[in-house]
């Protein structure tokens, strides 16, 4: 039976020789994630049920990131019981305030490997797909469950193949590419399926860019979103794997209910429009907004050459008087390179203000949040109203270099303009 990626991973963890979409499955986690937000929900949960340890301390990850540090009593109350959670459960995975956003730490730590199935307290855990595992969200009661048997159980999804061809042109971004796919397919095109990205372009797309374009899988909502391991993904893994791993590829001739395929060449600057993230135009169709904030970071584009874009086109330049340009570096090992590299220097001087590895606006929970009446163009992966702050603010959504080259004019602008 020809399987995808998706249904080989599944069966694997399920102990099966193979599934079939729409099969109901338990399978053994390799990974799983919590943090600041969800992390407390999952500890009290556990509680309720009496259990008294995790099944499995070294494939536990908890990161405190979405309120890092906090400025909340609440807020640092959550950051002490997942500590205190941790040292009682001999978790050693327990990334601090100081580490950055789980979406970029837990790849940086080696932890999301090809062919592993992973699960994540965020819905954005779809993000580790980049590197050719199953990854994806689940609620904090789920994530009790696994903690404390180490298994969950699956509706095996369809899977949709997404074509990419051709490379990228100058100041055009993947974070284009999945605005664009979005835009066609759908906030709920892909409602629990497994988006595959393959095809000769997606092989010149960075790790940092596959990642952003697996990120906002679930924006379509995909149950996962996965770009099938390489050499660019073992040259990645080489120095930070936690332990051996196994490619996995999908077969000749499997299954999927829909394909899709993009020439990127053609593809132009894009833009999510308030308030729905598939509310996608080109850019030039907007340019001329005036923005009040421009963000840049959060672990769809916080990575190092999301800042380095940024650096390049504010480079000797002025960020424009009315707007504020907060800068988030997506974790610790970012903001240390960048901070080598003078790329920090760049932005600084540019008149950005470099925040703390975290979530940082993203989350709109204490940092960088809107007033009403402000207009954001944020590097993030959500425009939802009152996604940053007051529910009559205004957030589009575009690449770093589209963020960048609209915090220089002080309105939404086409990169390629600058």
């Amino acid at each position: 039976m020809q399987m995808t990626i998706a249904e080989k991973i599944l069966a694997r963890a399920a102990g099966h020789k193979s599934v079939s979409p729409g099969e109901i499955v338990e399978a053994d986690i390799d990974v799983a994630m919590v943090n600041d937000i969800t992390g407390p929900i999952t500890v009290e949960a556990l509680e309720e049920i009496g259990i008294k340890k995790v099944w499995d301390p070294s494939k536990v990850v908890i990161i405190l990131d979405h309120q890092a540090p906090p400025t909340l009593i609440e807020a640092a109350q959550e950051h002490a019981l997942l500590r205190k959670f941790a040292a009682k459960n001999k978790v050693q995975n327990l990334f601090d305030v100081n580490e950055g956003v789980c979406h970029e730490v837990l790849p940086e730590q080696g932890f999301a490997l090809p062919g592993e199935l992973i699960v994540g307290a965020d819905s954005h855990t779809c993000t580790y797909g980049a590197f050719g595992c199953f990854a994806t969200g689940i609620g904090s009661t789920d994530m009790a469950a696994v903690f404390a048997t180490g298994k969950l159980w699956f509706r095996v999804p369809e899977s949709i193949s997404v074509k990419i061809n051709g490379s990228l042109k100058r100041r055009v971004a993947p974070k284009d590419v999945i605005l664009r796919v979005i835009g066609d397919i759908g906030a709920d095109g892909a409602t629990y399926r497994a988006a595959e990205f393959f095809g000769t372009g997606i092989g010149k797309i960075s790790i940092g860019g596959r990642m952003t374009m697996c990120n906002m899988g679930v924006e379509m909502g995909a149950k996962a979103a996965i770009v099938p391991a390489d050499n660019l993904t073992k040259q990645y893994l080489a120095r930070r794997a936690k332990w051996s791993y196994k490619e996995v590829y999908s077969d000749k001739g499997a299954t999927y209910v829909d394909e899709c395929e993009y020439d990127l060449p053609s593809l132009e600057p894009q833009v999510a429009v308030p308030h729905n993230v598939d509310n996608v135009r080109h850019v030039r169709e907007v340019a001329g907004i005036k923005v009040d904030q421009a963000f840049l970071g959060s672990c769809t584009n916080g990575r190092m050459e999301d800042l380095v874009e940024a650096a390049n086109i504010l480079k000797g330049k002025k960020v424009a008087r009315r707007v504020r340009m907060l800068v988030a570096p997506a974790s610790r090992e970012v903001y240390m390179e960048a901070l080598a590299g003078g790329v920090l220097q760049k932005l600084v001087d540019a008149g950005a203000m470099i925040s703390a590895p975290s979530c940082a606006a993203c989350m709109g929970g204490h940092v960088g949040i809107l007033a009403p009446g402000e207009v954001c163009i944020s590097s993030s992966n959500r425009n939802f109203k009152g996604r940053m702050g007051s529910p009559e603010a205004k957030v589009y959504l575009a690449s770093p270099a589209t963020v960048a080259a609209s915090a220089l004019k002080g309105e939404i602008t086409d990169p390629r303009d600058v």
